[in-house]
């Protein structure tokens, strides 16, 4: 069999599949060496949105499990387990609110803005409009008579 220089082109057949095989494999190492560095960059880029806004991360996150949690339906047997597990968060949901709304009716209170102080405060003020209306009123009608009488 004649050996051949690089440049020339292979003659046999298994000469052509051995070139073929190198050129595939050459082929196949630049595609794994290109992918490799572009999901290190993706990783890279990934990292500093993390580092840079981890909210949206953790919003996006919730956002996407409650949609997949949306679309999947549940077994019977996730239902039963998960039941409980439901009624416990509404449970501590709704004494955390009393516990907020407590808190902030005794905030109020301790400021003077009870329901009834901001009543009272409220005839005080429209008292105090109906006698500043009341003595503009007085004042314009004075006004007008001085000036029928000069």
């Amino acid at each position: 069999m004649p050996q051949h220089d690089q440049n020339q082109q292979p003659h046999g057949a298994r000469e052509t599949a051995a070139q073929v095989l190198h050129d595939a494999r050459d082929k196949a190492g630049e595609a794994f060496e290109t992918t490799k560095a572009t999901a290190k960059d993706t990783a890279a880029r990934a990292a500093r949105g993390v580092e840079d806004n981890p909210l949206a991360i953790v919003v996006g996150g919730l956002a996407v499990g409650a949609l997949a949690g949306a679309l999947i339906p549940r077994s019977a047997k996730e239902k039963q387990l998960l039941a409980p597990v439901g009624k416990r968060l509404g449970e501590t949901a709704r004494q955390a609110f009393a516990a907020a709304k407590d808190a902030g009716r005794q905030e109020l209170d301790q400021a003077g803005l009870t329901p009834s102080a901001a009543k009272d405060r409220g005839r005080e003020i429209l008292d105090n409009v109906v006698k500043a209306v009341s003595s503009a009123g007085t004042a314009a009608a004075q006004s007008a008579k001085r000036t029928e009488q000069a």
